[in-house]
């Protein structure tokens, strides 16, 4: 098995579904010049960490104080959980409501794709649905109905309904994405960012045969 890294999955992500914008800085300089680029905010995290908030292993920084701080305290993460450094990651920001979206391979059905209400409780919550894969609109759609959390993602006490026409062209994309690449193991996307206008990436982890 090989597990791809945060930056090799979100290259790979990036040619079929929207992704961050991501980069892996070697040092503090290379931060700042990153983040004139991006502008703020920015997420600081630690590269090659796979459960970064188990860790405190990510940060946003609204401006250059942050953008220090931040940056501070990841390295004394890094040394005092004896984590290897592997660099910063410097990401484009984005807001929404957080959806994790994965893929299973299963020695009887093949691959199937799971969509849920993501972020840090996902494992908690257990608020997701699946389907073998490749799946059309209508079961993208038929998924997303499914879900006990839904409202979140239509309008919750006020809240600007989220981009779901987008979320579902990405669950059929995502489903597709064995049928090129049959070495997928697993493939998860936690969180994929939800937001009224777009969707994104911020996180992903793949492990191929």
């Amino acid at each position: 098995m090989r597990v791809l890294t945060e930056y090799e999955a979100m290259q790979f992500l990036g040619r079929h579904v929207p992704v961050a914008r991501i980069v892996v800085c070697k040092n503090s300089a290379e931060v700042v010049r990153c983040v004139k680029r991006f502008r703020f905010p920015v997420v600081l995290k630690l590269a090659g960490v796979l459960h970064k908030t188990d860790v405190g292993g990510v940060k946003v920084a609204r401006n250059y104080l942050e953008l220090r701080n931040g940056y501070t305290k990841l390295m004394k993460t890094a040394r005092s959980k004896k984590i290897r450094q592997k660099g910063i990651v410097v990401q484009e920001f984005v807001k929404g409501t957080e959806v994790i979206i994965g893929i299973k391979r299963d020695a009887a059905f093949g691959h199937a794709v799971m969509v849920g209400i993501g972020g840090i409780h996902v494992e908690l919550l257990r608020d997701v649905s699946f389907r073998v894969c490749p799946i059309t609109g209508k079961d993208a759609a038929s998924m997303v109905d499914e879900l006990r959390m839904k409202q979140l993602l239509f309008g919750f006490r006020g809240s600007r309904p989220a981009n779901v026409k987008l979320l579902t062209s990405v669950l059929v994309k995502v489903s597709r994405l064995p049928l090129r690449r049959r070495d997928i193991e697993e493939l998860d996307i936690n969180p994929f960012m939800l937001n009224d206008k777009t969707g994104k990436v911020v996180d992903a982890r793949i492990v191929l045969r």
